[in-house]
């Protein structure tokens, strides 16, 4: 999910089609999709955005689930949102069984969600590197952004010996 202003039908369908391609590579039988809004939660005060969050899942939920489209955070969507979208879900159905992903670890989301994207980049070009008889180690390696991803993309590259 992106909450955001620039976000419009455009934006999501080139997205979803993205991320069709990006779950390919997993091999589950997964397919892909991408929503949000173009509201924007820079500025807002919490119970502002919880009341749209509560909003936007009352309309939502009947689209979403384990077995149908499990909405992530991405640009706008953090923990906090989640949270919100998560307790108007639970509230709405009186359930919850994996229908977000990104939750605080409160309610029930994983110890290492923050880091997951960037540790497994750099997992995922380790294993490249073995393909090709090399190691990280030592190499200089250029990350292109300073958001979550490429931060712990680059905690993990250092730990690994890389030169960032």
């Amino acid at each position: 999910l992106r909450f955001h202003p620039s976000v419009n039908l455009s934006i999501l369908k080139f997205l979803g089609f993205e991320q069709i391609l990006k779950n390919s590579l997993t091999t589950l039988p997964m397919g892909g999709g991408k929503g949000g809004s173009d509201f924007d939660p820079k500025g807002k005060s919490d119970n502002e955005v919880m009341r749209f969050c509560q909003s936007f899942m009352t309309e939502l939920q009947r689209h979403v689930g384990a077995d149908t489209d499990v909405p992530a955070g991405d640009i706008g969507v953090g923990a906090r949102e989640i949270g919100y979208l998560y307790g108007q879900y639970k509230r709405l159905r009186n359930e919850f069984i994996g229908v977000l992903t990104g939750k605080n670890v409160k309610w029930g989301g994983s110890f290492i969600r923050p880091e997951a994207t960037g540790y497994g980049a750099v997992y995922f070009l380790e294993e490249m590197c073995k393909d090709n008889n090399t190691v990280i180690r030592g190499k200089n390696v250029l990350l292109s952004g300073s958001g979550n991803v490429a931060q712990f993309a680059c905690e993990k590259l250092i730990q690994l010996g890389a030169k960032v």
